[in-house]
């Protein structure tokens, strides 16, 4: 076996390839974009690049054959509450079920993080926002994934662990029928709110998205602020992240609630595009494109997904979330447009999320973990200490 890195197109084609062939016995396996995961390694696509570097690279036999992958990213801005050294990344890892064949490409990561400066590497993780490919899926496999959830087979877990990788946290996946009814406290907290002229909850509008992008980046900074994540966000990048979304968008989706006109909650969901792009291959050309609006017109998408979801920190606790979530459900579910609804995922660390999609009358549909390597033993290994406080995701 051999280790090369990926520097040619030819190479990066060979990146997403392997992805493809390891998962393919799999019926409930989404090819991703291909355009996507060649975006992420792409600095002129991928803000990450700002603040660290990437690379890939490829495990082959002897003659050629495609063994696995893996990328390893460094990035300043990836900070985990609790941990006082410099911690790299590995991601999109793919392996033959062979020890010895995944060691070969952990070590390499480990081996270029080292010369970086790192102490640790977690994953596998993305190389940027957590809202994609974050975690290895150890349950879960009986459904098709969300989009940019991570899928890989059951075997992996122990590929990770074999080397010595250690859970730094879980993430839980919680789901429910769009019919299921809400418990009882949900419409209590509705009515309280509802009799209070100065609060207010409704879905955005598609002519308005200047303005909820604004209110976006409102609720978003106050409720991550103190996560100590460098995670502000600006209504630019918002407006550009609406604007990406446009197409797909269901206004009827997403939700702000607010007192005296300022947002202070928000429940952002969109279709999920996986009902889409499981047809696609991995492609998104102009044909693809007229075919997701087609299917889009047609109503093919039963299922949709939490985004994110964040109430200002001096009205949590209040039953301001309640309020309108029950808003958003009393028009959702009176209307045949979805079936399932995916609330995306929340650590273990976070148990104030989870609460809510417990609450919420969520079932868990699937676990991920991110795992953590420590290079030597100057670091004690600690588990992600938990949130005690703020909501988000």
């Amino acid at each position: 076996m051999q280790i090369t890195e990926v520097t040619s197109a030819q190479e990066a084609a060979g990146f997403i390839k392997v992805n493809v062939l390891l998962n393919k016995f799999n019926p409930n396996y989404i090819r991703p974009l291909d355009s996507e995961v060649n975006e992420l390694f792409d600095p002129k696509k991928n803000k990450a690049f700002r603040f660290g570097e990437a690379k890939r690279w490829l495990l082959l036999s002897e003659d050629g054959e495609l063994l696995g992958r893996i990328a390893a990213f460094t990035n300043n801005k990836y900070i985990n509450k609790g941990t006082d050294y410099a911690t790299g990344c590995i991601g999109f890892f793919d392996c033959i079920n062979n020890q010895h064949a995944a060691n070969k490409l952990f070590s390499k990561a480990a081996e270029w993080l080292k010369q970086k400066g790192m102490d640790a590497m977690d994953g596998p993780v993305n190389f940027g926002d957590r809202d994609k490919w974050w975690g290895l899926m150890v349950e879960g496999f009986e459904t098709q994934p969300l989009y940019g959830m991570p899928f890989n087979p059951p075997y992996y877990e122990s590929l990770f662990e074999g080397y010595g990788f250690k859970n730094y946290y879980n993430q839980y996946y919680y789901a429910m029928g769009v019919k299921d009814k809400l418990p009882e406290r949900f419409a209590e907290r509705h009515a309280k709110f509802k009799s209070k002229p100065d609060y207010t909850a409704r879905h955005i509008a598609k002519n308005n998205l200047a303005q909820h992008a604004a209110e976006f980046a409102t609720v978003y900074n106050a409720a991550w602020a103190q996560h100590g994540e460098a995670k502000e966000i600006t209504t630019e990048q918002v407006m550009k992240l609406f604007n990406k979304m446009k197409a797909v968008m269901d206004e009827r989706l997403i939700w702000f609630a607010y007192y005296k006109k300022e947002p202070i909650a928000m429940w952002i969901n969109i279709p999920d595009l996986n009902q889409y792009f499981k047809h696609f291959n991995g492609k998104l050309g102009l044909l693809e494109k007229l075919r997701l609006l087609w299917m889009k017109r047609a109503g093919s998408c039963r299922i949709f997904t939490g985004v994110a979801f964040g109430v200002v920190p001096k009205f949590q606790s209040l039953g301001i979330d309640s309020f309108m979530i029950y808003e958003g459900a009393s028009l959702i579910q009176n209307n045949d447009w979805y079936d399932r609804y995916e609330m995306g995922w929340a650590a273990d660390w976070n148990p104030k999320m989870l609460n809510i999609y417990k609450n919420l009358g969520g079932n868990q549909s699937r676990r991920m973990v991110t795992y953590r390597y420590i290079f030597d033993d100057r670091h004690a290994f600690e588990r992600h200490p938990v949130m005690e406080y703020g909501q988000g995701k």
